[in-house]
């Protein structure tokens, strides 16, 4: 599948480069978005995957899904910081400072400190069955924070996010190219995602 992978992702590399279109107000500049994007969607489904292992953890009391649940969730984090650089780059060119506390900018801050008290709670707990335990109760009610954290309360307050791409009732408003390319870099982060979580430890 890395095959596959490497090929994706430098068919899209270079369909940004030579294909997509500028953006209406935001120039070259709004190519970040198809790293920025897929990095934060990725994020969430691995958040989401952690979960659904914890349950099956809890259910069957298998180490098996501990153990894949603890991968996602360690790939979420991953990908969730990814994201918060590219958005502070983003925000450092267009608005002139890394950092504005933006509702989206704020949000995100809350969720890299709730998947990072995570990850420092499974270093905490020496014993593999208790801290199976515990990670999988906490990673249950972690990932009820997520939709809104990511999708809900952004929206109810005034963002300096781009309206051009996605508005604030979002709905997709860009380009047939450019969004052919961005569903492409989404798929592309998934499938990198997938193929971390079936990589043997």
């Amino acid at each position: 599948m890395w095959k596959l992978i490497i090929f994706l992702t430098a068919t899209i590399i270079a369909a940004i480069i030579f294909f997509v279109p500028p953006v209406q107000g935001l120039g070259e500049l709004a190519k970040i978005i198809f790293f920025h994007v897929p990095a934060a969607w990725v994020s969430v489904v691995g958040f989401f995957v952690s979960a659904f292992y914890a349950a099956k953890f809890l259910r069957t009391g298998e180490m098996k899904f501990d153990e894949l649940s603890a991968r996602a969730a360690r790939l979420g984090f991953i990908f969730v910081i990814l994201a918060t650089v590219s958005g502070a780059i983003f925000s450092k060119l267009t608005w002139g400072a890394y950092w504005n506390w933006d509702p989206r900018q704020t949000t995100i801050f809350v969720l890299i400190l709730i998947y990072g008290a995570y990850l420092t709670l499974r270093a905490a707990v020496p014993n593999e069955k208790a801290r199976a335990k515990v990670s999988a109760v906490y990673s249950l009610l972690s990932v009820l924070t997520v939709p809104f954290l990511v999708f809900i309360l952004p929206r109810m307050y005034f963002s300096l996010h781009p309206e051009p791409v996605l508005n604030s009732a979002g709905r997709l408003e860009m380009d047939a190219e450019f969004l052919a390319v961005l569903l492409a870099a989404v798929l592309d982060a998934t499938l990198i995602f997938w193929r971390l979580m079936k990589e043997k430890t």
